[in-house]
């Protein structure tokens, strides 16, 4: 024994010992780890915890319009009525950018109305600039929603019915109707949110601007995210696309950019980049000035801060009570003063001319185009500043300010000389 134990190390001996003195258990291994106990009454030691990973939520593919649209890419697919109704027309344009990263449906469409070609432009220059791959939830850009419309260069459908005032539609209901109903089942109903694009109408003007319903909180938050934009309260009228999409609980709202039958380059890349605010501010997109440093000078953290987005409550319309030929002598969004010289209309038979004054002051935020005018014609838009409360609060009376006019195919009601507003 001892020549055995002689040509041993000492630690050798050591191990030796020690197992000799405990004895082998029948089962060595697996071996329990020092300070675990079966006893779930006892947390495990901290340094043993595998450290929490949140992990990202799961993007699946989105089904639409019977295709699959995977994660981190972007996809054009088409649109048609069901029945056949527009298989002599082109198709409408969907293009779908699936985020690579969860986040909600934005829905952006024009062309609603086939004359107002501005918001087509828009919507087709964001929905081919986002990179999905870099996006957070889906953007479902419809450029061109009434084909038939657009390719005639009209307002209308065939049947000279507004398509905007015939949503959600129904399948056994009149064109209009049937088309509603389609583009309303296939395409909104994936939509979290909407945005729909449209120009001023009957050779008018307006400044870009987002017409909202703002007793309704959560399109009240949703105008928030445009960033230094006009917003004006607007409840809308039935059929309109905003209206039945906010009905079924997807906040929606119409922005304003520009006059129809045109391309107009400011108003164009002032709606673009509202949009690009949104989709910061929804966490869409990563806010491109994040990573900049702040600036140190107090001046440059005057002209760095955004303009906070007034809101236009109080507007009316300005009537023309003389016909003839309309000059403008303001600019659209150019702010006026009580009395201010608006434009004039000229008799080109009699060659006598009168005025239209501004009844208070405010800002032009819609105006027609210079043009033959008749008695009674709505020549200019004009809105008075206030705050969001105070906006929020007079939507909410029932006797609140005159609504907002909204693509409407009638011309604002026309009002008595007595109530102030014109001066000619």
């Amino acid at each position: 024994m001892r020549d055995v134990l002689g040509g041993m190390t000492r630690p050798a001996l050591a191990l030796a010992l020690l197992a000799a003195a405990f004895g082998a258990a029948a089962q060595d291994f697996p071996v329990d780890i020092p300070g675990i106990t079966a006893d779930p009454s006892r947390p495990p030691p901290v340094g043993l915890l595998l450290p929490e990973v949140e992990l990202p939520d799961l993007v699946t593919p989105l089904a639409i319009l019977d295709r699959l649209v995977v994660p981190g890419t972007r996809l054009q697919l088409e649109w048609r009525p069901r029945g056949g109704i527009s298989n002599a027309e082109i198709a409408s344009p969907v293009v779908v950018a699936r985020g690579a990263m969860a986040g909600p449906v934005l829905c952006l469409t024009a062309g609603v109305h086939g004359d107002e070609i501005n918001g087509v432009e828009i919507v087709r220059r964001i929905s081919h600039a986002i990179d999905p791959t870099r996006l957070s939830g889906t953007v479902i850009g419809v450029p061109i929603v009434n084909v038939f419309g657009y390719s005639r260069g009209s307002r209308y459908l065939p049947d000279r019915r507004d398509l905007n005032r015939s949503f959600p539609g129904t399948r056994q209901g009149s064109i209009a109707s049937r088309i509603a109903d389609g583009f309303f089942q296939d395409i909104v109903k994936h939509c979290d949110m909407l945005v729909d694009f449209h120009t001023g109408s009957f050779a008018r003007s307006n400044l870009p601007q987002v017409r909202a319903d703002l007793t309704n909180p959560d399109v009240l938050e949703f105008t928030r995210g445009f960033g230094a934009t006009v917003v004006l309260h607007s409840p809308g009228n039935r059929g309109m696309l905003r209206v039945a999409a906010t009905a079924v609980g997807i906040p929606a709202v119409t922005f304003e950019a520009g006059a129809p039958t045109r391309l107009e380059p400011a108003e164009i890349a002032e709606a673009v980049a509202a949009i690009d605010r949104l989709l910061v501010k929804l966490e869409m997109l990563e806010d491109p000035d994040a990573g900049l440093a702040p600036p140190t000078d107090v001046a440059a953290v005057a002209l760095e801060a955004p303009e906070p987005a007034p809101i236009f409550l109080d507007s009316r319309w300005v009537r023309a009570n003389s016909g003839g030929l309309l000059i403008s002598q303001v600019a659209l969004g150019q702010r006026v003063l009580a009395g201010q010289k608006l434009g004039r209309v000229i008799n080109p038979v009699t060659n006598v001319q009168r005025y239209i004054l501004a009844p208070v002051a405010g800002r032009v935020i819609g105006m027609a185009q210079n043009q033959a005018v008749l008695p009674g014609y709505a020549a200019f838009h004009l809105g008075t500043e206030t705050s969001e409360q105070q906006a929020v609060s007079e939507a909410a009376k029932p006797h609140g300010p005159e609504v907002v006019a909204e693509d409407s195919d009638e011309r604002p009601d026309s009002v008595k000389e007595s109530d102030g507003e014109d001066f000619e």
